[in-house]
């Protein structure tokens, strides 16, 4: 991929930049700004390089149409903070507005354009729609810099289209990403360990798929773990289950088998009748979960277990949390993963940590973001760059 040097001499130069800003939101209140930070050294680079930077952007799912409670207007806001200086905001994304703003920017100086997916061209299936969106965003430019790496793997108008328009660069953002991923990919360092969480295991087939081939280890929590326990024979009461995959995961337990990777399962269970925080918890061993009850974190013994077979590992890769985070009584399974890769990067291991609700567990649960290897914006993006596809954003890069 071409970095922002290769575009040569950038003062006074028109730049878009895809950034993912796509944050929580409590009503107009940013609730975790770590993707906003995390764009923030390619936008200095340019500023420094006197670029007149543009960004782009989205945030939620606002169905193709204006809708303001998915409007920039708080990350417009909060990016200024950030970089210390004022960011406009575009009332469109390539109308009379956006044309308005970019004309009147100077060297160094920063806009960010309206939720690209206002325009329903942005996630069209059809090559000419979006085309036709790429177009207009190209007119606003002189070159394009990726740096949204948790929209990557979406052939999107702008993360795809555009960069086959103008002089591109992969941001920093976008490089990191790659480079760290890569080293769990190509040749990771041994043992090397996959914690898999999250609701479900459908999200995760392919990686799974992929890594059996690869790791040593695979940890299963999160509430794909009772399609596991299920397909062992076990009963999971209420729990969150995806029975029409379960044959899937008999077959995964076999060919791991069949492969020597050890696939490690919570063999003991936080349970309670409802999904609420207050809810009264109990443990159970993970194979006698009552039948009124959900699991909905993993249980003291296997936070032990899950430790024991991650501080050993010189290459950890975290997608999911291992139970219900947000609420504090189930979230001390995910805070003892956290943990266990912390303390393998104190004994030298590379931990990466998976984007998406891991992330953001990460910084919900306090822990020092510079205690691990690689935190990546993208969950999607690195799920499917650790299942061994190709990313249309990262390929058009490499064009």
């Amino acid at each position: 991929m071409k970095t922002i040097a290769d575009l040569g001499g950038l003062r006074g130069k028109r730049v878009l930049v895809r950034s993912d800003f796509n944050v929580p939101l409590d009503g107009t209140t940013i609730t975790d700004d770590g993707r906003i930070k995390a764009a923030l050294p390619t936008l200095r680079l340019l500023i420094e390089q006197g670029a007149r930077v543009i960004v782009t952007a989205h945030l939620g799912r606002p169905k193709g149409a204006p809708d303001p409670k998915y409007s920039l207007a708080p990350v417009a806001t909060r990016l200024g903070e950030l970089l210390g200086q004022p960011v406009a905001l575009a009332a469109d994304l390539v109308g009379p507005s956006a044309q308005q703003v970019v004309a009147g920017l100077g060297d160094g100086q920063v806009a960010l354009l309206e939720n690209v997916r206002f325009d329903a061209r942005e996630t069209s299936k059809d090559d000419a729609e979006r085309g036709a969106l790429a177009d207009e965003l190209a007119a606003l430019a002189d070159a394009f810099v990726s740096d949204g790496f948790g929209v990557v793997h979406r052939k999107q108008a702008s993360v795809y289209d555009v960069a086959l328009r103008l002089p591109h660069a992969a941001g920093l953002l976008v490089r990191g990403e790659v480079e760290s991923l890569n080293k769990a990919i190509e040749n990771p360092a041994r043992p090397y360990v996959v914690v898999l969480g999250g609701a479900k295991v459908s999200d995760k087939l392919g990686v799974i798929a992929n890594l059996l081939g690869k790791a040593d280890r695979l940890i299963i929590g999160g509430g794909m773990a009772y399609t596991f326990l299920v397909a062992q024979g076990h009963s999971v009461g209420t729990s969150l289950l995806e029975a029409d995959q379960v044959e899937t995961v008999k077959g995964y337990l076999e060919q791991a088998t069949a492969k020597g990777v050890e696939i490690v399962l919570p063999v003991d269970t936080v349970v309670a009748p409802a999904f609420a925080a207050d809810a009264p918890a109990t443990v159970v061993e993970s194979s006698a979960i009552p039948d009124d009850q959900m699991g909905l974190d993993v249980g003291p013994k296997t936070r032990e277990l899950f430790a024991s077979k991650i501080v050993d590992a010189k290459t950890v890769v975290w997608n999911g949390p291992a139970g219900v985070f947000e609420f504090e009584q189930f979230s001390q399974g995910t805070r003892a993963v956290a943990q266990a890769l912390v303390d393998a990067g104190g004994n030298g291991a590379f931990t990466i940590v998976g984007g998406g609700d891991s992330a953001a567990a990460v910084r919900r649960l306090g822990f020092d973001e510079a205690r691990f290897g690689h935190i990546s914006t993208g969950g999607g993006a690195s799920l499917e760059l650790l299942e061994g596809k190709s990313l249309p954003g990262i390929a058009v890069l490499e064009s």
